[in-house]
């Protein structure tokens, strides 16, 4: 319920808009069955979600699936070229049709053999000519929007919301900027894992690098920490440095190649990530299952010229040193928000907004509150 009795506290309680005296979320909102189901609702099922590259559905046929929520959906490129999403079940008994992703010519419903073509269309239904008044029109695949920007496919389940091009103005331009091949890039792998903490847990410790210096010594030393700076824009926010040490201790930088670190995240759980070097692109998927539970997905783009070592590394940095680390933080705050000795922190907002400042989480908070109906006023 969205209505507020303003003579009890605010569901947010000592949350501001404004930044410099604002509380964080209170615990609760980590916590609640309610408030993930309403969150599900409010933002998932609204707001647009990462899916793959155009690299992965390239040719007609190709397809890729992913989860939104509870809900599975597929994405295919049609027969004639166009690219579509649909719910990836099938319209006579709910089955799931396809899984990771892959080349089909049909779409075909391993249960009964139900087959679509690539446009969704019904193609045939095993004894659907005994059935009297049976319309295949009827069955077709039901869709879900569609959208690519910079070379990445997104799919939101709203058919009334507003193209993520015109939500994220700027946001392709930027990303260019800092890989003009990101639309050639290629998957070089997938690492996913399973977190026991809420996905805002996960979001919140991406948004601020306060926590680098003491949690991610090789991070640090790969960038240039006291120039790292956030700014938040509209539905996203950038994070950005300079290069550190060539000699640091995460990924071997080749000389002339350094460039910057840069980071996007875009509402509301999907990261671009930049490493110095050669033509790259990270994605990091944060998905919800639960109230404390979240899946996530790194997704890792190279260009096709960069060697398989370089690639290597970059992947086992990841994987070895930099998710563990923060897997072990983002679950140990979820075990404290369940302390009857807490209930809302500070943000810490540095006035100059260097790499300890919170303001790019404060945006988070308040986008969360605003989908929720309880931002205050």
């Amino acid at each position: 319920m969205n209505v507020v009795d303003r003579k009890l506290p605010h569901p947010a309680g000592r949350f501001s808009r404004n930044p410099e005296t604002s509380f964080t979320l209170p615990a609760r909102y980590y916590l609640d069955p309610e408030i993930y189901r309403r969150e599900l609702e409010a933002i998932f099922y609204r707001t647009w979600n990462y899916a793959g590259h155009v690299s992965q559905v390239s040719e007609p046929g190709g397809y890729i699936t992913t989860k939104v929520g509870d809900q599975n959906i597929v994405v295919i490129r049609g027969q004639d070229g166009e690219l579509r999403a649909f719910y990836n079940v099938c319209s006579h008994r709910a089955h799931e049709l396809l899984k990771g992703c892959g080349k089909a010519k049909l779409i075909t419903c391993p249960y009964h053999a139900w087959t679509y073509h690539t446009d969704g269309q019904l193609r045939s239904a095993v004894g659907q000519k005994k059935v009297a008044g049976f319309q295949a029109k009827e069955f077709a695949l039901k869709p879900v929007r569609v959208e690519a920007i910079a070379g990445f496919v997104y799919v939101n389940l709203d058919p009334d919301a507003p193209s993520l091009s015109e939500q994220s103005e700027g946001l392709a331009g930027e990303l260019r900027k800092f890989c003009p091949e990101i639309e050639n890039l290629k998957l070089a792998k997938r690492l996913s894992y399973t977190l026991k903490a809420n996905w805002k847990n996960v979001v919140d410790n991406y948004l601020e690098c306060y926590h680098c210096t003491p949690a991610h010594p090789a991070f640090v030393e790969l960038v240039d920490i006291k120039n790292y700076r956030t700014i938040t824009h509209g539905i996203y926010s950038s994070h950005i440095s300079p290069p550190g040490r060539a000699d640091n201790s995460a990924i071997c930088l080749i000389p002339g190649q350094e460039g910057n670190f840069a980071g996007f995240w875009v509402w509301p759980s999907m990261t671009y990530n930049t490493f110095p070097g050669c033509s790259n692109v990270g994605i990091l998927h944060i998905m919800p299952t639960g109230p404390e539970t979240t899946e996530e997905h790194f997704d890792f783009f190279f260009a096709e010229d960069v060697s398989q070592k370089i690639i290597d590394e970059a992947i086992e940095y990841v994987d070895k040193v930099l998710n563990p680390e923060d897997i072990a933080l983002v679950e140990s705050v979820q075990r404290g928000l369940h302390s009857k000795g807490y209930s809302q922190g500070r943000f810490i907002i540095d006035k100059d907004r260097t790499f300890i400042s919170e303001h790019g989480l404060h945006h988070f908070h308040s986008m969360v509150l605003d989908a929720l109906g309880e931002l205050p006023d």
